[in-house]
């Protein structure tokens, strides 16, 4: 795909301006670090706040009487133990007790969700749900994921810098919940999930706002100022989430990769009234015991154990890194695993074939890094 194919979002030109250094992701021209670096930008999310375009996640809206039991049909969590204002994080299953993709859903009303699910798989999802929808579900569907820009502010100052721009009182806003209000005039939706391990929102706003909400967020963050706000790519996003040890679909999840198998045991509900698509097969998965399992390594020998790499206990080929990186602030070099699940308890050692050498390793607990509440 060349760049004049790629698909942009209305932060794009701004993107450029400040320095990003763009990249093809999933079909988007999108920033994978700016001029700080991925290391500076990361530390300052983890200490200060870092500023995120998301405007190429997908939004689409499921409206009417049978919402929610349609989108309880579809996805492993309990749609029904929401609350209005209130979001969870969730899964699309397929037939064969696979992942078509995450997600996360939020409640507007009884008869109204929104659900977020991933850039590169928007598409995919859309064309999913509609093969779902019968006749006889009362309700009506939207993809409007063209219809909003969604920046996330992250960090342990983001409430206190967001706060400056907006009437609506942050501190009420309990995590993974989320409200209607204005921020710097603009009518947004403001939600407190996050992927990062830190505190903060997104903003979902029209997309002609984007430029004007990205800079004064970054004003508002002391951009520019030693201990300032800093915009964060791909890149930093990607290690801050590797950190907290929350999945990437692609990587710990996958069309046939389970929840279970990815450690999200916790949103799958296949005991929920009616259960969902594929939670028999995922049922049998777990009666018969996983096969693999995701696990958390650090590396104990000089070595970076990266996506695809393999990973030994002996002579014996194992199991597949699924991420790894250099930590920045834990200062480790990380990363996740599948493996047996015999091997994959705290403490097991482990070597990852880097090049052809094989490297020590230990299965640590996750997540690797959890914020001070």
């Amino acid at each position: 795909m060349s760049e004049t194919e790629l698909k942009k979002t209305p932060l794009n030109a701004v993107h450029r301006e400040m320095g990003g250094k763009m990249v093809d992701f999933g079909g988007w021209d999108m920033p994978v670090q700016y001029r700080a670096g991925v290391i500076e930008e990361h530390m300052r999310c983890r200490t200060v706040a870092g500023l995120f375009d998301v405007s190429h996640m997908g939004e689409i809206w499921v409206e009417g009487p049978d919402a929610i039991p349609f989108v309880n049909r579809i996805t492993t969590n309990d749609v029904t133990k929401l609350v209005d204002g209130q979001a969870h994080y969730s899964a699309l299953p397929n037939r064969e007790g696979g992942t078509v993709d995450d997600l996360l859903v939020y409640r507007f009303g009884p008869e109204k969700l929104l659900l977020v699910v991933n850039a590169g798989t928007t598409e995919k999802d859309w064309d999913w749900i509609k093969s779902h929808h019968s006749e006889h579900d009362d309700l009506g569907m939207r993809n409007a994921s063209a219809e909003y820009c969604q920046i996330a502010i992250q960090g342990p100052k983001a409430t206190e810098m967001l706060q400056t721009l907006t009437e609506t009182d942050l501190s009420a806003i309990k995590y993974y919940h989320f409200t209607t209000g204005q921020v710097d005039g603009v009518d947004a939706i403001i939600s407190r999930t996050g992927y990062t391990g830190e505190d903060g929102f997104e903003v979902y706003a029209a997309p002609e706002f984007a430029e004007q909400l990205w800079n004064k967020m970054l004003d508002a963050g002391n951009f520019g100022e030693d201990g300032g706000i800093l915009p964060c790519g791909l890149a930093a996003r990607n290690t801050l989430r590797l950190e907290a040890a929350m999945s990437l679909y692609g990587h710990e999840l996958g069309d046939d990769i389970s929840t279970y198998e990815a450690g999200l045991g916790w949103i799958t509900k296949p005991a929920k009234e009616g259960g969902f698509v594929g939670s028999d097969k995922l049922v049998a998965q777990k009666e018969a015991g996983l096969t693999r399992k995701i696990a958390g390594f650090e590396m104990t020998e000089p070595g970076i154990g990266r996506d695809g790499y393999d990973v030994y206990v002996g002579d014996e080929k194992v199991g597949v890194v699924t991420s790894g990186s250099p930590a920045p602030f834990l200062k480790k070099n990380i990363g996740l695993a599948f493996l047996p699940p015999e091997f994959a308890n705290v403490g097991q050692e482990i070597k990852i074939d880097i090049r052809g050498k094989h490297v020590s390793a230990v299965v640590v607990p996750t997540p690797f890094y959890k914020r001070q509440k």
